[in-house]
């Protein structure tokens, strides 16, 4: 999954394609570069962020999602409205993926239960003003086990599909460095939730704490895409899904050694 931001404000690449055109063409290049399917989205979603409204996050985010869709490409539109997920559904996209899991807008569920698509439940535990407040876990692994378990649940009895759920354990979402690399560390325990598994982990603050000079200074997000593809490897070797990256063709080529290895045992 090849991420484009379409926002001035993303942790990683904020402000690189703001520009509805520059958005189509990077989200074309990243396809290019082995991508299967493009997340576009148009807030961020960084610890700190505030939240845009609902009529900008529309602007940045429907033409990007029309424009790739005219081109054959397989979306998903990263949103917490159910406004934008519905518009973006119409407009071509093919999978909601909401940080929140449904909880950040009440007409989430019954959108995307209408649209009958994928929907990718995270844990999330607040908005980004607030999450790092909320990174305490007796046993993290446990703990988001069973709160995305109960997410689950609710999904399903908000109308989605069973089958149509994707989960995610929301790496940086609520959480610290230490608690990342556990989930990292145990990601066979959320595929035994029985759902698809997506990792989103692409340039992620964990990363810049593992890769993090004598001084503890983490090198600049931009700098971390060997180590995404490092996790992404990881992911890929723990039957994951799809792993959602801004760097496509380094993950890629590390997915594609995984999988000959695999061949070869």
């Amino acid at each position: 999954m090849g991420v484009v931001n379409v926002t001035p404000d993303s942790f990683s690449d904020g402000g690189h394609w703001f520009d509805t055109t520059a958005a189509i063409k990077h989200g074309l290049e990243l396809v290019a570069e082995g991508a299967d399917l493009i997340d576009v989205g148009g807030e961020s979603t960084r610890p700190g962020a505030s939240r845009v409204d609902a009529s900008e996050e529309l602007r940045r985010v429907i033409p990007v999602v029309r424009g790739l869709a005219s081109e054959g490409v397989t979306l998903s539109v990263d949103t917490m409205r159910a406004q934008v997920a519905e518009q973006a559904v119409a407009a071509g996209a093919t999978l909601v993926n909401d940080v929140s899991g449904g909880l950040a807008d009440p007409d989430m569920l019954r959108v995307v239960a209408a649209a009958d698509v994928p929907f990718v439940v995270m844990h999330w535990r607040g908005f980004s003003e607030s999450m790092n407040s909320r990174a305490v876990y007796g046993d993290v692994v446990s703990e988001v086990v069973g709160e995305l378990r109960d997410r689950m649940d609710a999904v399903v009895e908000g109308g989605v599909a069973p089958e149509n759920l994707v989960i995610d354990p929301g790496l940086g979402f609520a959480k610290n460095a230490a608690q990342d690399l556990a989930l990292v560390a145990h990601l066979d325990r959320l595929r035994d939730l029985g759902r698809p598994l997506l990792v989103a982990a692409s340039r992620k603050r964990f990363l810049g704490h593992v890769l993090a000079g004598a001084d503890g200074t983490p090198p600049p997000a931009r700098e971390r895409d060997a180590a995404t593809a490092a996790v992404s490897a990881l992911s890929a070797n723990a039957g994951a899904w799809a792993v959602r990256v801004h760097a496509v063709r380094a993950t890629a080529d590390a997915v594609r050694v995984v999988r000959a290895v695999e061949g070869a045992a």
